[in-house]
């Protein structure tokens, strides 16, 4: 894998760029990691034949800061083209809402939150976490940049601003509303191209004894598991411990735990507080350093990754193709952003994988992007009964599977994708 300066290849102009310098410390030194081609981008899920023509893609590439070890994109996509107008909510899936009443009664108790206290989620989408909260009586306010999920999230009484969280964002809200005990940020600090305000904007916002609390997809699960498909424009940076902390210190953050947490393949959930003068906390920094002797930061743990995802792509367009030549019929389970990288670079397109449901009304009667395979209602699964069903939504396979009882019995077989594609 070259070394790669990023200057090597001209900023582009528009809702694209590309950046120069790493997110976390501001190295302009970067290593490739792997190149996943020009993808349109995840969440873009198209209306009809009428866009194929005004359909974008862009540069997909991973790579690591060779200072701080952060791996992450440098091509940029402006925010307000990825959540103008966005299909993905939290509030379809059974196993995120089990993860959010246990998320919210573990803060709950360990901040002992009551209606004195305010709860800010950045990023809270439909509001289905802050919900979780208010339930309890505990004051909350959600910010949602893509109006439609927030318009969605206020229907249903969580209070909700559609701004972008930032540093700025921060001072407006705790002028506005007061001070939080906790400022929560789910899966939103990867999707960032300034995390380091973005923390600093959360800082700001607590109390002095408050938290903020934050969960990242884990840059280890997602090497182990071979979860490439979790890298897509939306998702900047891709974090190991280390990086965190290094993040952290930068925001004026001290991170007091970091829990591992098996939601979306493998989290990592910091906690941290703003007295960033006593130092992390030691076993956060002994978890760091074990990762460090491990490798998975810098070294053979990513070469090892990029060969084992180009073998892949072969494997699994294999086993589809193999089948379908068979004469057996193949079809999708589900339509998540991570399903947009695996089919387009692997080709896998509507001749061979025809049709997908999906839970979510905002995403059925849309096509794919890129491979433009169509998104059906779940109940064409039993209507049209095909022989394999493949879950593109990998990590919620055990929640599928009892949904889709009654397609097992009448003889359906399921295909998991990643890490390696099989039948069970």
């Amino acid at each position: 894998m070259p070394d790669m300066v990023s200057e090597a290849r001209p900023a582009s102009v528009g809702p694209h760029h590309v950046r120069t310098t790493c997110r976390v410390c501001g190295s302009d030194k970067f290593k490739e990691v792997l190149d996943l081609g020009v993808q349109p981008l995840a969440n873009a899920l198209l209306r009809g034949p009428g866009d194929f023509a005004s359909e974008r893609s862009f540069p997909l590439g991973l790579h690591v800061c060779r200072e701080c070890g952060l791996v992450q994109l440098l091509d940029v996509i402006d925010p307000s083209v990825l959540f103008a107008d966005y299909p993905y909510v939290t509030g379809t899936s059974e196993t995120i809402a089990a993860h959010n009443r246990k998320y919210a009664d573990e803060l709950i108790s360990m901040l002992g939150l009551g209606r004195e206290h305010l709860v800010v989620e950045a990023a809270s989408n439909d509001g289905s976490l802050l919900a979780c909260f208010r339930n309890a009586d505990v004051r909350v306010i959600g910010v949602e940049p893509a109006e439609n999920i927030a318009a969605l999230a206020r229907s249903n009484g969580v209070p909700t601003e559609s701004v972008f969280f930032s540093q700025r964002e921060a001072v407006r809200l705790r002028d506005a509303h007061g001070p939080a005990t906790s400022v929560i940020g789910n899966n939103v600090l990867a999707h960032v191209d300034d995390p380091v305000d973005f923390l600093t904007g959360m800082a700001s916002l607590l109390t002095p004894d408050g938290l903020a609390v934050v969960e990242v997809p884990y840059l280890g699960d997602m090497l182990d598991a071979l979860a490439y498909d979790t890298v897509y424009h939306e998702h900047l940076s891709y974090f190991s411990i280390s990086a965190l902390l290094r993040l952290c210190t930068a925001a004026g953050l001290r991170a007091v735990r970091i829990d591992r947490v098996m939601v979306h393949g493998g989290s990592l959930r910091l906690y941290a507080a703003t007295d960033a003068g006593q130092g992390h906390d030691p076993e956060v920094v002994r978890m760091a350093r074990g990762e460090r002797l491990e490798g998975s930061v810098l070294g053979a743990r990513l070469e090892e990754f990029a060969v084992r995802v180009r073998a892949h792509r072969e494997s699994f367009r294999g086993l589809i193709e193999g089948l379908v030549n068979e004469g057996q019929s193949v079809a999708g389970y589900g339509a998540p952003a991570k399903c947009s990288t695996l089919l387009n670079f692997c080709g896998i397109g509507s001749d061979i994988l025809p049709w997908t449901v999906d839970l979510n009304p905002l995403k059925v009667g849309r096509l794919l992007p890129g491979m433009h395979i169509p998104v059906l209602p779940v109940e064409t699964v039993l209507e049209r009964q095909p022989d394999y069903l493949v879950i593109l939504p990998w990590n919620f396979l055990d929640e599928i599977m009892r949904q889709q009882q009654e397609y097992g019995r009448r003889g359906g077989r399921f295909i998991l994708p990643i890490p390696e594609p099989r039948i069970v």
